[in-house]
């Protein structure tokens, strides 16, 4: 599949947990791990437009419900609802489309694979867009390792064979998505004056609503519903994009984000060996291999230098938005809705 103000790091004394962070984090990692096998069965009875639909409708049940117990408000400010429009395009409605489309035709595998680029593109665009995030040598070495990973998953050297192309393009165009999301939140969000569960909640409730315009123009009623495709659509929206970022939030609230977003590299491990359990997909060998390689230059990617401030390291760390596998409308806000 995102959004944010004040610090995650509240100054009220926490609430004890009823499982430990390292239980929620599993959670996380399997329920977006298999959010690619929802989506590849829902594409089964739904048109991708509908499942992208149902998606952000059963999540942003889920968050409203979590923002009515909470009692949490609606963002104010005609500005802050523009950007969370914008943010909802980048970060919930199109590339929760493209990547119901590209599993049209290619393995919920190479999806989950492609998800984990988003890093990469981060990278990349950091180059151009946060002059205030530049790259050390390490980062940039990350960046060619990652990418020679993702050359390695498509078998560049046997010229793409046997890959489609367009699927694999929306899944990668999908991920860059993401990348230019977080990089509209930090420039945009920060100090919107909202919770994070509000801003989230309210982001993916757009997304909603622009599915709600996009799909009647381009899909048509199923003449029969199939209780399987159903209820994938319902368990990728309920959990992959509703309950999962309100166990993110608690997990960044608890670990802080750069612990949290380890997760990122857990999503195409338990995606890969959920497609080929459940799905029959087949693996060639290059595939786990450049997986491997594109986590390993994502994770360099996303080493910082070290401060010579030692107390500012310390705060900016607890606030900074790190590559998570949901996008961060602020430095200290949580992403909302993730593949």
């Amino acid at each position: 599949m995102s959004s944010a103000t004040p610090a995650i790091a509240g100054t009220t004394a926490r609430r004890p947990r009823l499982f430990d962070w390292r239980v929620r984090f599993g959670v996380l990692a399997l329920i977006w791990g298999f959010s690619f096998v929802f989506i590849k069965v829902g594409t089964e009875g739904f048109a991708p437009f509908q499942v992208t639909f149902g998606r952000l409708l059963f999540g942003t049940a889920v968050l409203a419900v979590a923002m009515v117990i909470k009692r949490e408000r609606l963002p104010r400010g005609r500005r802050t609802w523009l950007h969370l429009t914008v943010a909802a395009f980048l970060l919930n409605a199109l590339p929760f489309s493209l990547f119901s489309y590209a599993e049209l035709t290619i393995p919920s595998t190479l999806a989950g694979i492609c998800n984990a680029t988003t890093p990469l593109w981060g990278m990349l665009l950091s180059l151009v867009a946060l002059s205030e995030d530049r790259p050390t040598r390490v980062r940039a070495a990350g960046l060619g390792i990652g990418f020679i990973g993702v050359l390695t998953v498509l078998g560049a050297w046997q010229g793409f064979s046997g890959l489609d192309v367009t699927g694999t393009a929306m899944a990668l165009l999908a991920s860059f998505s993401y990348a230019v999301g977080w990089i509209y939140v930090r420039r945009t969000l920060a100090g919107a004056g909202a919770s994070n569960l509000s801003l989230a909640g309210s982001q993916v409730g757009l997304a909603t609503l622009q599915l709600a315009v996009v799909t009647p123009l381009f899909t048509s009623l199923p003449s029969s519903v199939e209780v399987v495709p159903l209820l994938a659509v319902i368990a990728l929206g309920a959990l992959g994009t509703g309950y999962a970022m309100l166990l993110q939030y608690g997990v960044v609230a608890e670990v802080g984000p750069t612990t949290a977003s380890m997760v990122t590299y857990f999503i195409p491990v338990i995606a890969t060996a959920a497609g080929v359990a459940l799905l029959d997909e087949q693996l060639a060998w290059n595939t786990p291999v450049g997986a491997a390689i594109v986590l390993a230059g994502a994770a360099l990617t996303q080493r910082r230098a070290p401060s010579r401030h030692p107390k500012t390291t310390i705060r900016a760390t607890a606030t900074a938005t790190a590559a998570t596998p949901a996008p961060s409308p602020a430095p200290d806000r949580l992403p909302a809705g993730r593949a």
